[in-house]
């Protein structure tokens, strides 16, 4: 399974570098905590993860600013971003993953099914990305997920932590 063997190789990455990881989901409902956690030896360095589906919980356990929300919405890279470092400053963790988006069946904040925007941050700043899914809720999430992962061991293989 591709997504195991990514969050493997960061895992195992964040662990020899004494970093750790924690996850800000929205549509991927802690699907991404899910398969970071079937790995053996996740605990040494993913952390935890906050489960944001509700635009409040956004608010008030990621920090993500209120206005920033009634600015850009929800479906946003602005929003992506601050759930990032929201969830990295909350569970004090070296790296935050965020994940927001519409899985469907209906489009949210006049944006379509798939539009979905995952960041992650670290410690040379934060980087977001658009993804134009297609497919069903799951294929939407699992998607999400894998691309999440697939920045992140992006990010790393730049800061020359994994080759």
């Amino acid at each position: 399974m591709w997504e195991q063997e990514v969050a493997a190789r960061v895992l195992e990455a964040l662990a020899a570098r004494g970093e750790t990881l924690a996850t800000a989901e929205s549509l991927t409902g802690g699907l991404l905590a899910a398969r970071l956690t079937d790995v053996p030896g996740a605990s040494r360095s993913f952390v935890g993860g906050v489960v944001s589906y509700a635009t409040r919980v956004k608010v008030s356990a990621l920090d993500v600013p209120a206005d920033l929300v009634a600015e850009h919405g929800v479906v946003s890279q602005q929003c992506a971003l601050a759930m990032a470092r929201g969830v990295g400053a909350r569970l004090a963790a070296t790296w935050g993953l965020a994940t927001t988006g519409v899985a469907g069946p209906d489009e949210q904040e006049g944006r379509a099914v798939g539009t979905v925007w995952i960041a992650v941050a670290g410690p040379a700043g934060a980087h977001a990305r658009l993804l134009a899914l297609a497919g069903d809720r799951v294929a939407i999430r699992e998607a999400t997920c894998e691309a999440v992962l697939a920045l992140l061991e992006d990010l790393l293989r730049e800061e020359g932590a994994l080759r």
